[in-house]
This record gives C-alpha cells, structure tokens and sequence, in this order.
C-alpha cells in the first residue's frame, strides 16, 4: 500500500480528498507563503516600514515567481523549516537585491507558515461547507419523504420499537447541522494571522507592530487575533476537533448503512455498490465502509494533535512537526469523508417492502412496550410489566404472534396498538423537523 492513500494513483477516488486535498501539495504550499510574504510587504511599505517601490516590487514577483519546491529540501532539512529556503529562493528569482533585501522584514517563518495555512484552511473549510449543505439537502429529502415509512428500531443490535427510516436519515443530519452552524465561529476563532516576529515579540516589525499585523489581517482575509499565537495551538485544535467530529458523524452514517445492506437486513440500497473480485452475488457497501475507516482514521490523527499542542516556551520543532505530519491526513480525512457522504447520501433508498417485512417477523415484539403502556391504563404498572412479560413468554412458547395472545387475554386492548403506522412516536415529527432545519440553512 502507498503511504498516504490520498496521494494514491489507484486509491484515491475510494479516498477522494478532490480539490480540498491539493491545497495541501507542496506547490499549494508554496504559493499560499508567497502570497503572504508579498501582502506582509506590501503592508509594510504602506506603513513606511520599508520602501514603497521595494514593498511594490515583491508584491507584484509573489503573485508572480514561481519557486520549485524541489529546490527547498535541502535547506528545510537542515533548517527545520521551508521559509528560509523560501526567502532564499524567492530573492534569487528576483534578481533585484535592491529589493529583495526587504523581504520577510522583521518576520519568522512560523508567522509565514501559519498565515499561509489559515489562507488554505479558509478555503477548505468553504469546500467542506458546500459538501456539508450537499449531504444535507439529500438527507433532507429523504427524511421528508419517509417520516412516515415505518422501520424496527434497534438497540444493542436487538429489534426495539417501531420507527421510521425518516427519523433515522434524521439521526444522521442532526449531527451535521450542528457542524454547519459551527462553521461561523469556527472561522471568527481561528482562521488568524500571524505576525509576532522570532520569538513573538514583534521587536522588529517597526514603530507599530499591531497595526501592522492588523493590515495584514485585513490585506489577506484572516482575523487579527490581537497577540501572538505562535505558542498557542488552540486555532490548529478547534480546527481538528471540528474536522474529526464531522469525519465521525459520517462514520456513524457508514456504520448504519453497512449494517442496513447486510443480506439478512437489505433494508437500504446503495447506488454504486461495490463488487467482489470473486464472488459474483456481492454488493459489498464501499463507501459506508470508507466512511468508517476515516472516521477511525480521524480519531487518531485528532488525538495525536492533542498531544502536538504542547508547545514548549516560545517555539517547540517536535511539537510544530508533529503537527505537520497529523494535520494534513486530518483535512484530507474529512474532505475524503464529506466527498464519500455526499456521493452516498444522493444514491440510497430505503427498501420499504423489506422494512414491512422485518416489522412482521418480529412477531410484534418490536410493539411489547406499547402494550405494557395499554395495559398500564387498567392495573398498577408493575403488574402491567408483569403481565406484558407473561404474554411474550406465551407468544415465543406457541410461535403466535404478540398481537393475537394479547387480544385473547385482553380482548378490549385499543384497536390501533398493533397497528406499526400508529406507534411511530414522534419519530415522523422529528424526521419533518430536520428536513425542515436542513432547509432553513
């Protein structure tokens, strides 16, 4: 196997990280770190930190120079970071000292790194929202149309109570909904610029070393957050906590949907399911099973940086290359998952006459809660419970079903308590609900 499958020739469309994942190529990279070091020059020649014509003349190489990430390697490796082999770089392609002097003024490379992640993190979150607003509009549908088709809930595996498949689509939403309203504040709190010089006190960054990062912040689309960070990965962890949640939440849709297409359930069909290379009568469930292994995936990455965040003093190599080596395959995780999920979720269906099959052979066990409830209304609780117990005991014993032993002994029972459409609960309300709040976003 590859190292990474989302760098994969042949396993990168089961883990498709699409355009979200380029973002972290060495050439992304690059070009996100140009791109601040021009607008930090540019800043800097409007505060009359540097000459305007030199502040002008980096701007304009930035967008324009192109720097060969191949030419870096041997100066990150001895130096533990890209920039200075960057700068380097970026000066000789120039070809104009007069101006390339004033490059990376008063500057480090992690104020460098940083701004230009939050740059790319600013863009993949906006991809990811529209995957989300996808997956959500196809659960939307389905909920809609299925809050009323009745389903066997299930605990511990066991068959539970009736439900229906729209309030289970729902049970997948929610979650999402929560990710999408999240989105907002996410932003607000992390996507930061950074600007605090070597050891973040900004005592090279000229008179006025707020303002300027201020500027900055303005000139390229982040947030000021008003004091150095670099020591503070609190914006790297929301991030990941954010993208390691979502990632699970998918997981939960996939590890549902294996269970639903399992041959003795067949409750649910995938569009596209997968085949085995030898066994013609298989449709094994691909991408729920993606879904889940990103999910595992991300708990682990998320965790390791946990651990990352434990910077010591000023600057910590150990820690910020940990993060190098986690937080990558962590985006990657969720844009693969949010890719899968969105696929998914537009090509199921439920299978209702399978669903009506299974409510059936639970020989209305699935409706013994509600019975103990109906009985309740005319002897103490517990005696109801007892009595309810006796008559499942019966049921198993005779091979009859629930409804007939029930009606026997109690023959004034309500005539819609084995009915399944009449004990759903709330379960159609609060598939109509989460239609309804996926459709107000």
């Amino acid at each position: 196997m590859p190292a990474t499958p989302f760098d994969s020739l042949h396993l990168n469309t089961l883990f498709p990280a699409g355009d979200i994942g380029k973002l972290f190529s060495d050439s992304a990279e690059i070009r996100a770190m140009m791109l601040v070091q021009g607008s930090l020059a540019l800043v800097q020649g409007e505060a009359g930190t540097i000459p305007q014509l030199s502040a002008q003349a980096l701007h304009r190489a930035s967008l324009e120079l192109q720097i060969d990430p191949a030419g870096l390697a041997e100066s990150c490796g001895q130096n533990g970071v890209t920039v200075p082999g960057l700068v380097a770089a970026f000066r000789k392609a120039l070809q104009a000292p007069e101006h390339g002097q004033y490059l990376h003024w008063g500057a480090t490379s992690q104020d460098i790194q940083d701004s230009a992640l939050m740059l790319r993190m600013k863009r993949a979150l906006g991809m990811m929202e529209a995957h989300l607003r996808a997956i959500l509009a196809n659960l939307a549908k389905l909920a809609q149309a299925h809050a009323d088709t009745p389903m066997t809930a299930r605990s511990y595996g066991q068959h539970a109570v009736p439900t229906s498949f729209g309030a289970q689509v729902a049970s997948w939403g929610w979650p999402l909904i929560a990710q999408l309203e999240a989105l907002a504040e996410l932003r607000a709190q992390t996507l930061l610029v950074s600007l605090s010089g070597a050891a973040g006190t900004a005592s090279a960054l000229g008179d006025d070393p707020i303002a300027l990062r201020a500027e900055l912040a303005a000139k390229l689309g982040l947030q000021d957050p008003g004091r150095s960070w670099h020591s503070d990965r609190g914006p790297i962890l929301l991030q990941a906590d954010w993208m390691a949640r979502t990632t699970i939440a998918l997981g939960k849709l996939g590890e549902d949907l294996i269970l639903a297409t399992h041959s003795g359930i067949g409750e649910v069909t995938l569009g596209g399911a997968g085949g085995s290379s030898t066994m013609p009568q298989k449709q094994n469930p691909v991408l729920p099973s993606a879904l889940v292994a990103l999910a595992r995936h991300a708990q682990g990455l998320n965790t390791t940086l946990q651990g990352a965040a434990l910077h010591r003093q000023q600057r910590d190599g150990a820690a910020w290359f940990t993060e190098w080596l986690t937080f990558p395959q962590l985006v990657q995780c969720c844009a693969a998952a949010l890719a899968q999920a969105e696929a998914v979720s537009g090509g199921l269906s439920p299978n209702t006459a399978r669903m009506s099959e299974i409510l059936d052979e639970t020989g209305g066990f699935v409706l013994a809660e509600a019975l103990s409830f109906a009985l309740a209304a005319k002897m103490p609780r517990p005696e109801a419970q007892a009595e309810t117990k006796t008559l499942c005991a019966k049921a198993r014993d005779t091979g009859q079903d629930l409804a007939s032993i029930a009606k026997e002994a109690h023959a004034d029972l309500p005539a819609t308590l084995f009915d399944m459409t009449q004990q759903l609960g709330t379960a159609p309300d609060e598939a109509r609900r989460f239609a309804q709040a996926a459709a107000a976003l």
